[in-house]
């Protein structure tokens, strides 16, 4: 249970998760003298896609994230697999990640290889680019550390037990987020995410069809809300790629709305909801739901942490030319 002294301590407790989540080879001026302008030329790039497809911050978010719990942030992620590797991209849990996301930092970095090239990694562009577009479309900005390489591996077979899987625990949820370095707090900021983005039908079928033996619709879920589903989510011919909206209120704006969704049960996925029904995580998502600015100082808290999660420097991985392809 949270102290009912919390709201006393959140900004000084911030700021420690930020600089405590800092890595000293990492710096927030890295390309001051090699790239000056990297982060203009990302910006541009990047706004420039959101114009085209609003997707794109949510699709790349999703993506910073899967990079970072698998290999760390490495860019591993973007890696086309070969004749000789079936690369993480390509893990089946990775397949329904947005083209949209790929496409912004395939274009952030091409954009640099003309001015700088071979400076800047792709890591530090998924950092940049995905700090960016969820500015861009409503959410907090922070300053990012910079100087991360780009890894060397990407293998499908290591994804497996290194992402959540909606019908995971929260105590399973717990455990993995751990292991990252992230703690309970980070786990429900960063699950705020959803605010914006989107889920496809067989991602919460189970929740609106065949819940269980005695009921069809998840009892935690907003009846209404399930039945209005199961339009565009038929159980018979469904369209594999149809989607429905993380946030049912404001899905295409950076806010706290997700929280107070759950609350009501309007959680989409059942991780989601799990956040509000488990003691473990419902005071934040409470808190959270209350203020937005707290939501946002924790999610800049959790992601500054998260974007040092296994990161790589010196000769532990390179610069890519192109960020799908190793260099050799």
């Amino acid at each position: 249970m949270l102290k009912n002294s919390i709201s006393l301590i959140i900004t000084f407790s911030v700021f420690i998760c930020i600089v405590g989540a800092s890595t000293p080879s990492l710096s927030y001026d890295f390309y001051k003298v090699s790239c000056p302008n990297v982060e203009r030329i990302i910006h541009n790039v990047v706004s420039q896609k959101l114009r085209e497809a609003l997707s794109s911050a949510a699709g790349a978010l999703r993506i910073f994230f899967h990079d970072c719990f698998v290999e760390g942030c490495d860019a591993s992620v973007l890696i086309a697999s070969s004749d000789t590797n079936k690369a993480e991209r390509d893990a089946e849990i990775n397949l329904s990640l947005p083209g949209d996301g790929f496409d912004v930092f395939f274009r952030a970095k091409r954009a640099l290889e003309l001015q700088c090239p071979g400076v800047v990694s792709c890591a530090d562009v998924m950092a940049i680019a995905t700090r960016d577009l969820v500015n861009l479309v409503g959410g907090p900005r922070w300053e990012v550390y910079k100087g991360r390489r780009d890894g060397l591996v990407s293998k499908a077979s290591r994804v497996a037990g290194n992402l959540p899987l909606p019908n995971q625990s929260i105590s399973q949820f717990v455990t993995l987020f751990k292991s990252k370095g992230l703690t309970v707090q980070d786990m429900v900021a960063l699950s705020g995410g959803h605010t914006i983005g989107f889920s496809h039908c067989k991602e919460f079928m189970l929740r609106i069809y065949t819940y269980n033996k005695t009921l069809d619709i998840d009892p935690t879920m907003d009846q209404g809300y399930a039945e209005s589903l199961r339009t565009p989510c038929p159980q018979k011919n469904l369209d594999p790629s149809i989607v429905a909206f993380n946030d049912v209120s404001t899905p295409t704006i950076f806010d706290n709305a997700y929280y107070q969704n759950l609350q009501k049960g309007l959680g989409l996925l059942a991780s989601d909801q799990k956040l509000y029904d488990d003691p473990t995580t419902r005071d934040y998502v409470n808190l959270m739901a209350k203020n937005q600015q707290l939501f946002f100082d924790y999610f800049v808290a959790a992601m500054t942490k998260l974007g040092n999660v296994g990161v790589k420097t010196g000769s532990d991985g390179e610069v890519r030319r192109d960020c799908g392809f190793f260099n050799g």
